[in-house]
């Protein structure tokens, strides 16, 4: 392969041209013959015994220029890429030059390529890390949400209330008779889910496990079974066991159980830091956020759509692979939306725009500012790497591309440069309320 032109056009696109030489050429297409030339049927020859000039002669010198074509162009593109020093992103168009077995090949692909981009006035940017302060209310609500993990089913003696879990046998008739889907037993409801048709739960709070009796409901207008929208049905009930959740007492004890600490006031101060660092982290995000939108704004270069369009086929392929691990598939999923795929993947679009910009952005700061990641820190992250997956790091090798992962901490430092040299202002959320409490007053 020979590059022979290389050339920048609009909207970061490259024209390439490049010749492969006539031995190479000839080569490619007697390999070419001597597999397609069997699919032919000649007059006076067994099927695929005919000779190569014979079925030239009958379809044309060039018939089987195009299979040698289609054989060399993987690696001929690949190699002219390399020359050229460009990174495409999209799929090339090709023309045939020429083609001949004495003059060989010339090709000309049109490629879209990563863009040239460019940052400015990053030095100095404004920004504002506000931070939430911890109300007790919060650390309280994190203790109830821990007493409620360990709390304890046991029978309740008496009448059923919102809250405990009901075990009964149920039937339900409409006209006096029973319909299908209306029948369960020993089915364990939790009575104030609304998990039921409305009025149902209600109906069996304050009975007693033991006790037959009947729940008169109304199916909604819009139910789902048509033949039950809109009628009033009769529920026959026996309840078999009421069971309520006894919590823990909010104590030291409590403490010592569910955590590291002897004392409960411990426990309370580690839940108030862990919320308090948290909020600190989640400042912080929203800081290197909105620095990197006013990055984005002094961006200057053209990118190609075939990139927000890559981009968002990712992001349809990564939602897929969580529903997935569901157990749903997408096209069912998208039926019960309502959606069609243009419409789902029009959904992603403001946000695989959104990313490509910002990576973009960072690369071209990383780049101006020659901001680079060593080889050790590249080690390093493939050791977290491989101990976050729990994975031998020789696999980890084998799988990640070293020059990416140099590339991914490249971008993270360029965050921390911008963080670095701009203005930031540091409040809390307490301050502000304040301050804008005091304002409105003064008006």
């Amino acid at each position: 392969m020979e590059l022979v032109k290389s050339e920048k056009l609009e909207k970061s696109m490259q024209e390439l041209q490049f010749s492969v030489d006539a031995e190479t050429f000839a080569a490619a297409v007697d390999k070419a013959f001597r597999r397609e030339g069997k699919k032919y049927t000649v007059p006076g020859f067994r099927k695929g015994k005919a000779p190569r000039h014979t079925l030239e002669k009958m379809y044309g010198e060039d018939l089987f220029h195009y299979d040698a074509i289609n054989d060399l162009f993987p690696q001929a593109y690949e190699e002219a890429v390399k020359a050229a020093g460009i990174e495409p992103v999209g799929r090339p168009e090709v023309d045939v030059v020429s083609a001949s077995i004495t003059d060989g090949a010339v090709l000309k692909v049109t490629v879209p390529v990563k863009p040239e981009i460019k940052v400015k006035d990053y030095i100095g940017l404004k920004g504002e890390k506000l931070v939430h302060t911890v109300k007790d209310a919060e650390v309280e609500a994190e203790l109830a949400r821990m007493q409620e993990r360990n709390g304890r089913m046991i029978t309740r003696e008496g009448a059923a209330q919102n809250g405990d879990t009901a075990e009964l046998d149920f039937e339900g008739f409409v006209d006096g008779t029973a319909f299908e889907g209306g029948k369960a037993e020993h089915y364990k409801l939790a009575l104030g889910s609304g998990s039921f048709i409305p009025g149902f739960e209600e109906q069996v709070v304050g009975h007693a496990a033991g006790e037959e009796f009947d729940i008169t409901v109304k199916f909604p207008e819009d139910y789902q079974a048509e033949e039950l929208a809109g009628k009033e049905a009769v529920f026959k009930i026996k309840l078999h066991e009421v069971q309520t959740k006894e919590l823990p007492a909010l104590d030291d004890e409590f403490a010592k159980d569910v955590s590291e600490y002897d004392t409960l006031d411990e426990l309370r101060a580690s839940i108030r830091k862990e919320k308090e660092e948290q909020n600190d982290k989640n400042a912080e995000i929203e800081l290197e956020n909105g620095l990197v939108d006013q990055l984005i704004d002094s961006m200057e270069g053209e990118i190609p759509e075939v990139m927000y369009e890559n981009r968002t086929d990712d992001l349809v392929r990564e939602f897929e692979y969580r529903l997935a691990q569901q157990g749903l598939k997408l096209d069912l999923y998208l039926q019960y939306m309502g959606q069609d795929m243009k419409a789902f993947r029009e959904g992603f679009k403001a946000q695989a725009e959104k990313q490509v910009k910002i990576r973009l952005a960072l690369e071209a700061l990383a780049a101006q500012e020659k901001i680079e990641a060593t080889d050790e820190e590249a080690e390093a992250e493939l050791q977290r790497i491989a101990d976050a997956n729990k994975l031998e790091l020789d696999k980890v090798r084998e799988v990640v591309d070293i020059e990416e992962v140099k590339q991914d901490l490249a971008v993270n430092k360029a965050v921390d440069l911008l963080k670095e040299k701009a203005e930031v202002t540091t409040k809390t959320v307490e301050d502000t309320e304040a301050k804008d409490t005091e304002a409105e007053k003064a008006e």
